[in-house]
């Protein structure tokens, strides 16, 4: 009995020493000093290291003055030692596995429109405004 005790005990033990995984995705753009939304939610300005719980599909978008906004997806898929089933040996492991991601995005300058281009697009809306909405 006693024997068993200490058996899970240590087992016990063992278990509060397990690891995890540690996600991370890095973002830098060019020019730096974007501001950068994931999935609608400010996080900071490149470069930066921003912490994330679950694989997929992530909505980024940045903004910088002088840029054109830039819309894009990020999509991370899991390593193989997060796949179900392998999963549950990666969370007990007594080591901790960094998962670290990297992006970079290009901005493009803002084209500033022309006066007929702003003309026409007010044309455009007040047209739009006037319909009648039935």
């Amino acid at each position: 009995m006693r024997k068993t005790c200490t058996i899970v005990a240590v087992l016990g033990l063992l278990l509060t020493l397990a690891g995890c995984v540690e996600r991370e995705m890095t973002i830098t753009s060019d020019p730096p000093g974007a501001l950068v939304m994931i999935s609608d939610v400010e996080v900071g300005r490149t470069p930066l290291t921003h912490s994330f719980t679950w694989y997929g599909d992530y909505r980024i978008k940045l903004i910088s003055d002088g840029m054109a906004p830039l819309n894009t997806n990020a999509k991370i898929s899991p390593p193989i030692y997060e796949w179900p089933v392998i999963d549950f040996f990666s969370q007990i492991a007594p080591w901790t596995y960094h998962d670290r991601r990297f992006f970079h995005f290009e901005m493009e300058r803002a084209v500033e429109p022309t006066e007929a281009e702003l003309l026409q697009r007010a044309a455009e809306l007040k047209a739009e405004n006037l319909k009648d909405p039935r």
